[in-house]
């Protein structure tokens, strides 16, 4: 799993934009929104898929629920 902090750093990181992560994850953009924003708590499955999606783009998740770097990176 990723919190939602997370998920807004690690698009802000790649530089991306709520439709490039909807796209790279195939959900919709008010859904990731809702997520980022806490309004809702996407399914895990909705959850693992925006991972799926930076980790595809070389992001990396620490264990913790805090941070996000590209891989490789100290």
């Amino acid at each position: 799993m990723i919190s939602a902090d997370q998920a807004r750093a690690a698009r802000k990181l790649l530089g991306w934009t709520l439709t490039t992560l909807a796209s790279n994850s195939q959900l919709g953009p008010t859904a990731i929104r809702n997520f980022e924003l806490g309004k809702s708590r996407p399914t895990p499955f909705k959850v693992a898929a925006i991972r799926r999606a930076f980790e595809a783009a070389g992001v990396e998740f620490d264990d913790k629920g805090h941070g996000v770097r590209f891989k490789g990176e100290p």
